[in-house]
Order: C-alpha cells, then structure tokens, then sequence
C-alpha cells in the first residue's frame, strides 16, 4: 500500500479552505495536515508537520503564495508546492515558477484535477495550466527591472516622489527616472495606469 501525501493548505480565505480540505479528504492516498491563513504560518508549519506537499494560495496576508513558496523552496527544497489562484494572471505563473513552485493551477478547476496535481508532483511532474500556460507565453517575459517594480509597487497608493524617495532611499531625480522608464515600457499614460497594467499581468 502507497504512503499517504501530507499537504498543507494555505489559504487566508476559511470557506475556501476548509472546502478544499474537505474535498482533498475524499481522497485515499492524500491527508491535509496542516492549514494556514496567512503565508507567514507556512513555513513552521511545514517543518512542525513534515509535509510532502504545500498548497499554496497567491493572496494572503503576512506573505504571498509566492514568497512562501520562495521560502519553502530554500529552506525545505524536498516538499513539493502547488500555486493555487484565483488570478489567472500571466506574469505570476512566471514569478512562481521562478520560485520553486512545481504545479501552479487556478482555483476552479475540478477536485480531481488538483488531487491528481499533488500526486504529479510528488513524481518530480511538473503541472502548469494550459490556458495560463499559453497566455505566459504569449505575454513575454515582464519587462521591468527588479528596481523598478519596487518604484512603481509603492508609488502605487500615490504617494509623491519626495515621498518615495524618502521611503526608498533614493533621491527624488532616479524616483522620477524610474517612474519614467516604468512608465514608458508598459505604454501607460501616467504611474497610475503603470501600476495597475503590471498589476494587471502579474508583474509586481
């Protein structure tokens, strides 16, 4: 008889979680053994539990999907991670790959098709979502710099460049040339527009 998957689920949202949990229950050879609510959690909870496999929701508060996928990745390199999104965006399918992540599906899909995710990449699979796939491929890679993401992630609550330079610890000039340049690259008519086009495609 195969051992049973250990997985952990993390997702900030109960309903959601707990009917995921509930529906990965149904299933023989898959046990969750741990839940979280915020990314933060991930991490001890993994190590506490000795997961195979972590399961992991993009928006959460403390830390994203993403980072905790990040984090799970260096720290414990064996446990497998499944990106699970409501946000079918290109951009983070890219940014979770880069991550460590080995699965990355959205939400809707059905319970058997996540069951047999977790099973896929517990065998070293890789499972990526077609219509996601294509669109990633289709969009390109993201073509901001590192910086200037940072720039335009906190210029997104409107703040002033003397107040993301003060923020940043930059002077108000390289703020407003990175804004700039942001601004140029995604076609955006002002930095408003900017942020919410890479937002859009899952570039911040």
């Amino acid at each position: 008889m195969s051992r049973t998957i250990r997985v952990l689920l993390a997702e900030d949202q109960a309903m959601v979680r707990e009917a995921l949990a509930a529906l990965l229950g149904l299933e023989d050879d898959i046990e969750v053994v741990a839940q979280a609510a915020r990314g933060d959690e991930v991490l001890p909870l993994a190590r506490e539990h000795d997961v195979d496999v972590a399961l992991l929701d993009i928006e959460m508060p403390g830390a994203t999907g993403i980072e905790a996928a990040a984090r799970l990745h260096r720290e414990l390199p064996e446990v497998r991670l499944v990106i699970l999104t409501t946000f079918g965006r290109p951009g983070y399918l890219r940014t979770a790959m880069e991550s460590g992540a080995d699965a990355f599906l959205v939400k809707d899909a059905p319970a058997a098709q996540l069951a047999e995710a977790i099973r896929k990449v517990l065998a070293g699979e890789r499972v990526i979502d077609p219509t996601l796939a294509a669109a990633a491929l289709a969009e390109g890679a993201n073509p901001l710099t590192d910086r200037e993401r940072e720039v335009l992630r906190a210029a997104a609550d409107g703040s002033t460049n003397a107040e993301l330079a003060a923020t940043l610890h930059l002077s108000q000039g390289t703020v407003r040339n990175y804004l700039s340049t942001a601004i140029q690259k995604l076609a955006a008519r002002n930095r408003t527009e900017a942020a919410r086009i890479a937002e859009d495609k899952g570039w911040l």
